[in-house]
């Protein structure tokens, strides 16, 4: 065991050089790493921790020493004959668990873990191959120190590879969440308590009826004896129950199934990985340990893993570990080398003086500046080492090795092993931790609330009709008491039967269920329309988005790139497909003649290494560029000019260092060895820069420019005045003809890193960006225009969003011209709309930004913060704001709106998981889709609460009036038939009104506002007036003598049960439209569910009537009596007729608050920026219209000193003459703002 005391110098590894041989004392590596403390602890680990904390009072430095034993079964070799691999799931994770350098460097390092998976570092792993022998943990141990037999490898029968590592470490799949089955299901459904007590009820209702039907004897008109039925109702309303409990139960059921197929799908996606020596995408479910994957910024870490090499890695692993600074990720002999560099180790001699010092068992924490210091590894560091740390290196992270899944790429790009998956994994142990129930939407809230209320307001009913049965029930025994005590029992149970019947028709726990349906059924069929919902909420949100902020590429173009234009040097031009006019212009195929060979060769080199795409396969198998299309269509244009394949050029040459497309310097970097002999020098090697990223940043930073002039070597001149304004216009000319320009430029070093640079060899060494760019140092090789057509069908989609009252916004990282050009071809950009470069905008004072936005139709040149500026500005002003992105740094503007939609195929896994909804088709039209699902969702819930309430009102009303005025304490609906139709307007009206599919007609109105009512003014029209037509009809046919019946007499109440079913059934289809259209069949046939149950509503109907007359007490009726109840029921149409055309206006007495008032009575909503100018109006069939009437002034109502400071800012802005009000008065004009032109 170690020892406790602090004074002792800890043992460390001697040079990273010599690591392979070194081994301390007792033949074994002494350890150093990192750790990170874990948010969840295996059961299955036993670690001793003994930690003490000593604290500093002249400074804020806190050391911690944390002592943390090696277990043996860490580097015990497994006995398991089953397993040819030197490692079980738990040793690996105990790398990672806590992060484990000195374990690592025990286990032979990255090569050594590699051999005991039978992985291969270079060529991934083969599905194919098979596992001829058996690796020990001894033998990677002690390789170098032991020729015992017993170490080495073995020979076994020959195994599949990928099945073999799926038996031992699993697959990266979590275990699905146990479901409740049926019986589970139907127990929780039982557990209402207005159905325990109905259940009660009639138990005790059935147990008297058994017994008065065989200790009473009851006789027929004739005299003779016959067999009771008292006890019929019980068991009926004890069968009524189990149905309506089962039916529930089924639809639970059957919504879990759905969303845990939403979750499966939305749970999957494709990583980039290397099988065979080939790269390939594969499913994270395919993942096997012992695989090699690649690692982009913006990708989510599928699963743990062990750095193999890369270009500036960084790591944010805050969502695994809590620590917030980026993780810097180098190879394991480098993050040995770094902890060296910490501890003060000057030199390789001090490393071994210190060496020889008395070593102990305690564990080394690297990370001297956290205030709880991690530890991974053997021996202590003293606190006046951790001071020292502290002070020299604050601020800084620790490099390491360890990959942890869950933690995102924030930049650089890199591969790693695979070490474990699944529920082995740092992330799957953490989510099988953290695993909740699904989450509830904002509009199941707002019903579970109103359902309370109608249940409070049913229970006093229920109450008060208790009340007065009880009363005169007993009241009535002045006459006479009953003889026996059960004919007592058996009354006051159907009293009480009946009322709690009325409370569970009050209840509307179909309210919910609607929900439910209708967003089980909108996800699944949303996943049709290529909209895959992560956030259930957002489906109800984003029928009433008011604006939407969508990115350009791929989006509302195909994102299918193709080369079509260049100019090389500042004067060769080619285009594909010139014109015969073009005389100076050639073809593409040509440039293979008319270019000197060293410039060609140059362009095919920069194009080739300075790329992230790779060759892979179509889904028919067929070869293809797999990654960034941008990227895809130059490699693409290089293979049309001749070029050796690019994987062969990206092979030729050492790659010194990556700097991967960034958002914030829009360009790309990547740097390369030349060796002498393939130089112009000759003499030495240089180390060649590419560079490729927008077209006006590119150029700025260049002082030349290539020569295309014929000769043997690269030729470049100055890049003059005159040259830099005909690129401009160049690039000016390929903007307006929609095509995306990017500038390829180059710059050669002597030395790497350049002499004078500012890397330091420090926990940073790699070149800053900007050394590669200073001094206009570039030399430009050329402009090329690339071609993304619009999408089919964009423009249309845009005008049905604009038609359907939501502003569309451009938001682009092209320049103004592109974007101008774009935005016009889709609607975007119309007359009166105003054109903003995102730097202009950022630096707008706050009362001009909220001026400009909303005519802001397009925002080009901006960075993700500009996205997200505008986002925080829309939702401040009151709007609802839907965006889309497709990169990592567009997660604050995903997270920030209230509908995110990232890209399905270009979008990072970082966007994804900030997004609520997937574009799985990348596709605008797919937003429309989804505007018109959230839409339908709302209409659908708010149908059914229509009806629902309708139901409500009128049972009630009839049962209580009823029961009340009978002389026998019944109400002509008994407490069986109120099931019926508390099981009809519950559960199949749910089914039939919440999934009605979505139409165009959707679009023709505007979106709700927040502050929206749930039950609008024409809702409760309809409510009142259904309410009012069935009472009345029933009463009149009840008490009115019209039938020539007594109330108590069965026929009639059969046909008054009859009655009021059919005008449920028939107002069904009255509640289809919830707006003052009087069509209520429209779209009918496409919604089967509602023609299903509506069938099965009256077929069942008639089973009831003919058939069930003991379980329901009805009987059956002649013809005559059935066309009452049918003719009666469809009077429920044309009474909904003339409610819709009763004038909303009549009832403007009843809201005397003018906010209630324009809640109810404004009209439909078109949103807060709608009413000030908007150019975009709900129901306006043509293309967008400006009104010159409408113009806004932006110093209205504004306060003197904000104006005051709004002109100071203007004075002193980069855009000192944007004026809103001009902008406006000139609606003829484009207004274009941008960091050239304060307007355009």
């Amino acid at each position: 065991m170690a020892s406790d005391s602090n004074d002792k110098p800890p043992a460390i590894v001697t040079h990273p050089d010599e690591l392979g041989s070194y081994h301390g004392a007792g033949g074994e590596p002494t350890l150093v790493g990192t750790a990170t403390p874990s948010p969840v602890t295996s059961t299955t680990k036993e670690v001793t921790i003994a930690t003490t904390i000593t604290t500093t009072t002249s400074s804020s430095t806190t050391g911690e020493e944390m002592k943390i034993d090696m277990r043996e079964d860490l580097v015990t070799a497994h006995n398991d004959n089953n397993n040819p691999f030197a490692f079980i799931p738990s040793q690996l994770e105990a790398l990672m668990d806590p992060k484990n350098l000195d374990l690592l460097i025990k286990y032979g390092g990255l090569e050594g873990v590699a051999r005991g998976l039978h992985a291969e570092l270079h060529t991934g792993l083969s599905p194919n191959a098979e596992i001829s022998n058996k690796v020990t943990l001894n033998s990677i141990m002690n390789d170098s120190n032991t020729t015992n037999s017993e170490n080495a490898d073995t020979s076994i029968q020959p195994i599949n590879n990928l099945e073999q590592r799926t038996h031992v470490f699993g697959t990266n799949v979590l275990p699905q969440i146990k479901g409740k089955n049926i019986f589970q299901l139907m127990f929780l459904a039982f557990r209402d308590k207005t159905l325990i007590l109905l259940g009660i009820a009639a138990i005790v209702s059935l147990a008297v009826g058994i017994y008065e039907s065989i200790a009473i004897p009851e006789y027929d008109s004739e005299g003779h004896k016959v067999m009771g039925i008292k006890w019929v109702e019980g068991l009926v309303i004890i069968c009524a129950i189990t149905i309506v409990v089962l039916v529930g139960s089924i639809n639970d059921f059957q919504k879990d199934k759905q969303f845990r197929k939403l979750n499966a799908k939305k749970e999957d996606r494709q990583v980039k990985a290397t099988r065979s020596g080939n790269s390939t995408m594969i499913s994270v479910h395919d993942i096997q340990v012992g695989d090699i994957l690649h690692l982009e910024p913006g990708e989510v870490i599928p699963s743990d893993g062990i750095f193999i090499e890369g270009h500036n890695l960084k790591c944010d692993e805050s969502a695994a570990t809590g620590e917030s600074d980026a993780v810097r990720k180098l190879d394991w002999r480098a993050c040995v080398h770094k902890i060296y560099q910490f501890k003060g180790y000057n030199n390789k001699e001090e490393e071994e003086e210190h060496n020889h010092q008395k070593s102990s068992d305690y564990l080394v924490p690297p990370s001297p500046n956290n205030r709880v210091a991690s530890s991974s590894s053997i021996g202590t560091a003293t606190t006046r080492q951790e001071k020292t740390l502290a002070t020299a290196h604050s601020g800084k992270s620790m490099p390491d090795p360890f990959i942890i899944s869950g933690s995102k790429v924030l930049e650089g790009v890199g591969t790693y092993l695979v070490t474990s998956v699944g529920i082995h994994s740092y992330h799957g142990r953490t989510m099988m931790a953290l695993r909740t129930e699904d989450e509830i939407t904002p509009l199941q809230v707002k019903l579970n609330g109103l359902a309370g209320m109608i249940t409070k307001l049913g229970s006093i009913a229920a109450i008060l009709m208790l009340v007065a049965l009880l009363i005169r029930y007993f009241v009535g025994f002045r006459h006479g008491i009953p003889s026996e005590p059960t004919e007592i029992v058996s009354d006051v149970m159907s009293i009480l039967i009946l009322v709690v019947t009325v409370i569970v028709v009050a209840v509307p726990e179909g309210l919910p269920l609607a929900v439910t349906l209708a967003l089980a059924y909108a996800t699944r069929r949303m996943l049709k329309d290529n909209n895959l919902v992560r956030v259930l909420a957002s489906c109800e949100t984003m029928g009433n988005a008011t604006t939407v902020c969508s990115d350009k590429t791929g989006t509302l173009t195909q994102n299918k790139m193709t080369v079509v234009a260049g100019t090389l040097g500042s004067s060769f031009r080619f285009r594909r497909d010139p014109s015969d006019s073009q005389t100076d212009v050639f073809n593409v195929p040509s440039i293979i003649n008319k270019l000197p060979k060293a410039a060609l060769k140059l362009i095919h080199q920069g194009i080739a290494v300075n790329s992230t795409a790779f060759q892979g396969k179509d889904e028919s198998g067929n070869p293809t560029i797999v990654g960034n299309k941008t990227e895809s269509a130059l490699l693409s244009f290089i293979s049309e000019t001749e070029s050796e394949h690019f994987e062969t050029l990206r092979r030729r040459h050492e790659v010194e260092q990556v700097f991967p497309f960034s958002s914030e310097r829009k360009a790309m970097a990547t740097i390369i060895k030349i060796p002498s002999d393939e130089n112009e020098k000759g003499s030495q090697p240089i180390y060649r820069a590419h560079i490729k990223g927008a077209s006006e940043i590119i150029v700025q930073h260049c002082s030349r420019v290539l020569a295309v002039d014929q000769g043997d070597h690269i030729q470049t001149r100055a890049f003059t005045e005159a040259d830099r304004t005909q690129i401009d216009h160049i690039i000016q000319t390929y903007a307006s003809q929609s095509l995306r320009t990017i500038g390829i430029a180059y710059r050669d070093f002597t030395h790497w890193p350049p002499n004078g640079s500012s890397a330091t060899d420090s926990i940073e060494p790699d070149v800053p960006y900007e050394d590669l760019v200073q001094d206009q140092g570039l030399t430009l090789v050329g402009i090329i225009g690339i071609e993304d057509p619009l999408r089919p069908g964009v423009k249309d989609a845009v005008r049905q969003c604009q038609q359907a009252g939501v502003f569309i916004r451009m938001v682009t990282g092209d320049n103004v011209v592109t974007a101008k050009s774009i935005a016009k071809q889709c609607g975007i950009y119309t007359t009166g709309g105003l054109i903003m470069e995102g730097p202009v905008f950022r630096h707008l004072p706050p009362s001009e930004m909220d001026a400009v936005i909303p005519r802001l139709q397009v925002l080009a040149r901006s960075s993700p913060e500009d996205k997200r500026i505008l986002v925080e500005r829309l939702k401040e002003m009151g709007e609802i704001v839907a965006v889309t992105g497709d990169g990592t740094n567009d997660g604050p503007a995903l997270k920030l709106a209230d509908v995110g939609f990232s890209m399905g195929i270009a979008g990072t896994e970082v966007a994804k998981e900030a997004s609520s909804i997937i574009l799985m088709d990348d596709n605008f039209a797919s937003i429309v889709r989804a505007i018109m699902w959230g839409r339908c969702v709302n209409d659908g819930v708010r149908k059914f609460l229509e009806f629902q309430l309708t139901v409500n009102v009128t049972a009630v009303v009839l049962t209580f009036i009823s029961g009340v005025a009978s002389e026998e304490q019944k109400s002509v609906l008994t407490a069986v038939q109120l099931l019926w139709v508390n099981l009809i307007m519950d559960t199949l009206a749910a089914l039939a009104l919440a999934t009605d599919p979505p139409t165009e007609e959707l679009l023709q109105r505007g979106p709700q506002p927040k502050s929206a009512p749930l039950i609008s003014l024409q809702m409760w029209k309809m409510i009142i007036g259904q309410s009012i037509f069935q009472i009345i009809v029933t009463f009149v046919l009840l008490y009115g003598g019209i039938l020539d019946y007594h109330p108590e007499d069965t026929i009639l109440q059969t046909i008054v049960f009859n009655t009021f079913v059919f005008c449920q059934i028939f107002n069904e289809i009255n509640c289809r439209r919830i707006d003052r259209k009087l069509n209520v069949f429209h779209n009918i046939w496409a919604n089967k569910f509602f023609i299903i149950v509506f069938i099965v509503c009256i077929f069942l109907q008639a089973v009831i009537v003919n058939f069930a007359g003991v379980a329901f007490q009805v009987v059956q009726v002649d013809g005559p009596s059935w066309a009452i109840a049918i003719v009666v029921g469809m009077f429920s149409l044309p009474v909904g007729v003339l409610v819709r055309l009763i004038p909303d206006s009549w009832f403007g007495f009843l809201f005397r608050n003018p906010n209630t008032r324009r809640r109810y009575l404004g009209g439909d909503y078109k949103g807060p920026l709608m009413s000030a100018g908007s150019l975009y109006m709900a129901g306006n069939g043509n293309d967008t219209t400006y009104d010159k009437s409408e113009e806004f002034d932006t110093k209205k109502n504004q306060d003197p000193d904000q104006k005051e400071k709004d002109q100071e800012h203007q004075g002193n802005n980069i855009t000192p003459s944007i004026v809103i009000p001009t902008m406006g008065a000139a609606p003829s004009s484009d207004a274009v703002l941008n960091n050239n032109s304060s307007e355009k």
